[in-house]
């Protein structure tokens, strides 16, 4: 089961503010100590009832219009039930069923296969926890 299955946990700082942060490099790196040139899939898991994870262009503006995004479908009020946290935490719940905490991607030779602008990323609206884990998994 060694050879086939790898797992791994990584620590993501995400600090005090609403983030989009890229794990793409994070997933490569692992993938060329765990897959050794090998076909197969790479599940990416965030175990936070409070973020997920996506695959979407960074750096061109995306990210921004991602929170963007978000603020609207998910305002930041007094409207939801769940009250804890900062004002609006309810809605940080909310978030893992538009954007889910787990993603599988397929690999091939050893190398993620994403398009030209894709990024992995995990995105956290949640400003009340400034430290997530994300479980990166190699099957192959």
């Amino acid at each position: 089961m060694a050879d086939t299955f790898t797992t791994r946990v990584i620590n993501v700082p995400t600090g005090s503010v609403e983030t989009v942060y890229d794990l793409t490099d994070a997933c490569s790196a692992f993938l060329r100590e765990a897959a050794h040139g090998r076909d197969g899939l790479l599940n990416v898991f965030t175990p936070h009832a409070t973020a997920g994870l996506a695959v979407i262009e960074t750096g061109s503006g995306s990210d921004d219009d991602l929170l963007a995004a978000l603020h609207d479908l998910l305002p930041a009020d007094d409207r939801w039930r769940h009250r804890h946290g900062t004002p609006g935490h309810g809605r940080d719940h909310v978030l893992p069923a538009l954007i889910p905490p787990h993603a599988t991607l397929p690999v091939t030779g050893g190398q993620l296969q994403l398009g030209t602008w894709q990024s992995v990323v995990l995105v956290d609206t949640n400003v009340d926890n400034p430290d997530r884990q994300v479980r990166l998994s190699f099957l192959g």
